[in-house]
């Protein structure tokens, strides 16, 4: 992973004395909340319904174990004992005092980490597939391409007041596990004669207006990326609607300006670059952001899968199925990525606790070359593993609440964090998450459901990405009461589309027993049980699913 500088780790600590100063002047009363409001939120602190919160980077989910120590203390010294990983593949922590955060963003900085434009009207933080560098169906590693863009983007003058916020998002694989076409921009790597470059996808987003994004280029060279970026930002930037904060977004433009010309208005921006304005990206440059992500060397374990049959036939903790579901093929073989579910019934989603997050840090250190991942579905990867370490790794991750073997199924939910938190919701999406997971608590019947993906917002903001579930569950409030509406058929992948609306919302303790009979129909529909639901609604549409949500008991 990437290294500070000493000028990336000066600009680090000058923010947070200066941040320092404008907390002591708002604590004082010398500036009030309105006053404070956009500086706290250039520095990734948000005003929520019982305190503020602060949301810290981590570019593209990747952490080391040093910082994921240092989070487990904040948690510990700072908040309640737990901090909540989102599925911006960042963590927020939700009850650290005000007079603190310039003291955690000191801490931070000690393991070159910060919070800086994890908010505002400016290019967030740009994601990643959690597999990177070890998916076996990946053509390159784009998280080097990922370290780029972030220092481009990181204090770009004249992109730090756009008129909404802005999001990125890369892989290079085929199967899209970084929902790019849900993105301001997502961008696809593709190999062409020996050169990389980008396929290039514009306006995809959710919320108010959910689009799919268009894709605007084939293929970008990698050596003009981030010319052809600083086009798609200028035409947003000139054209965006900042009268508006509803049609903000550059979803907005690209639907309203249309495909074709919205791709226009980038080319002709892009063939007008004039050579002083074009950014130089030498090549020694590139080679010297990818050296910082050469892949750990990983010996030949050639009797690691029969070490591990082994080892799963005698045991009787669950290893098995956890193996099964919660591990993905690794370009080397004897080797795993394993998936750690932070989505055990009972807890809110994406939560972990510092004891939980200590672990996970030991785990990478001892057995996964210091390498841990946050996905966009809210859990964690340690993405080198060697097939004969996963009895141990699974014993330790059972006894710390972190064996849950679901990832993927329809326990292992997005869930955003909704009316217990959050002020802009309008109905709780913990407690709906929770009973769901309730309602399926047998771990056989999960594997039977297969993949099945349940997202839940409490507003329509979309958080909890609720119109690219395959089941979606929209929190709206009703005079008062909260009321839950569905919607069918979203996904986020190489396939994405967003979700129908069923009908009706339904009241909190109708979704269970509709979930239930959503799944009962998936299995009467279902051509086999390797038909994933998402394969089954597609072919069959609405209508049979809509006739059960609704079916009177």
């Amino acid at each position: 992973m990437y290294r500070y500088d000493e000028f990336d780790a000066q600009i680090v600590r000058d923010r947070v004395e200066q941040f320092r100063g404008q907390v002591a002047r708002r604590l004082s009363g010398e500036i009030k909340e309105d006053e404070f409001k956009p500086l706290r939120l250039q520095n990734g602190v948000y005003l929520q319904l019982h305190a503020y919160m602060l949301r810290i980077a981590i570019p593209y989910g990747q952490l080391n174990p040093t910082q994921m120590r240092k989070l487990a203390k904040i948690a510990r010294d700072y908040d309640r004992g737990y901090g909540h990983f989102t599925t911006r593949q960042n963590i927020q922590f939700n009850w650290v005092a005000l007079k603190d955060i310039p003291d955690v963003l000191a801490e931070l900085a000690d393991v070159e980490m910060h919070a800086i434009q994890t908010s505002g009207n400016c290019i967030r933080n740009t994601t990643s597939d959690h597999f990177a560098g070890a998916a076996k169906d990946e053509v390159m590693d784009p998280r080097p391409w990922c370290e780029i863009i972030r220092q481009w983007s990181t204090f770009h003058p004249e992109f730090a007041f756009l008129p909404r916020k802005f999001k990125i998002a890369v892989t290079a694989a085929e199967h899209d596990r970084a929902a790019i076409r849900v993105h301001d921009i997502g961008l696809h790597m593709r190999e062409r004669d020996g050169q990389v470059g980008f396929e290039v996808h514009v306006g995809g987003g959710q919320g108010r207006t959910p689009h799919i994004a268009a894709k605007i280029a084939d293929f970008v060279p990698e050596h003009q990326l981030l010319d052809y970026l600083e086009a798609i930002m200028r035409v947003y930037n000139r054209f965006g609607r900042r009268d508006n904060k509803y049609k903000a977004r550059i979803k907005i433009l690209v639907s309203e300006t249309g495909e074709e010309e919205f791709t226009k208005l980038v080319e002709d921006e892009f063939a007008a670059q004039r050579d002083a304005e074009k950014i130089t990206l030498p090549q020694a440059e590139i080679d010297r952001i990818h050296s910082y992500f050469a892949p750990p060397e990983l010996p030949e374990r050639p009797d690691a899968a029969q070490k591990l049959h082994d080892a799963m036939t005698q045991d009787d903790t669950g290893l098995a199925r956890w193996v099964r579901i919660n591990t993905h093929p690794h370009k080397v073989n004897g080797y795993t990525s394993i998936t750690i579910s932070l989505k055990p019934n009972g807890v809110a989603t994406g939560d972990a606790t510092d004891a939980q997050m200590m672990v996970v840090a030991d785990l990478a250190e001892k057995y996964g070359h210091d390498d841990v991942r946050v996905t966009h579905t809210q859990n964690l990867i340690l993405p080198h593993i060697a097939l004969d370490d996963l009895p141990a790794i699974h014993a330790e991750l059972k006894a710390a609440g972190l064996a849950t073997p679901n990832e993927g199924l329809i326990s292992d939910m997005i869930v955003c964090p909704g009316l217990d938190y959050c002020n802009l919701a309008n109905a709780r999406s913990i407690p709906v998450g929770m009973a769901i997971q309730d309602a399926f608590t047998d771990p056989d019947d999960q594997e039977d459901i297969g993949k099945f993906h349940i997202n839940i917002s409490g507003c329509i903001n979309a958080c909890g990405h609720h119109h690219v579930g395959h089941v979606g569950i929209l929190g709206v409030d009703r005079k008062g009461e909260e009321y839950y509406q569905i919607t069918l058929g979203g996904r986020a992948d190489e396939k994405a589309r967003i979700g129908d609306i069923a009908g009706p919302g339904l009241k909190a303790d109708e979704v269970p027993d509709a979930l239930k009979r959503i799944v009962e129909r998936y299995r009467q529909l279902r051509t086999s049980k390797d038909e994933p639901f998402i394969e089954t609604f597609e072919r069959e549409g609405m209508e049979p699913f809509k006739e059960v949500i609704y079916a009177a008991d």
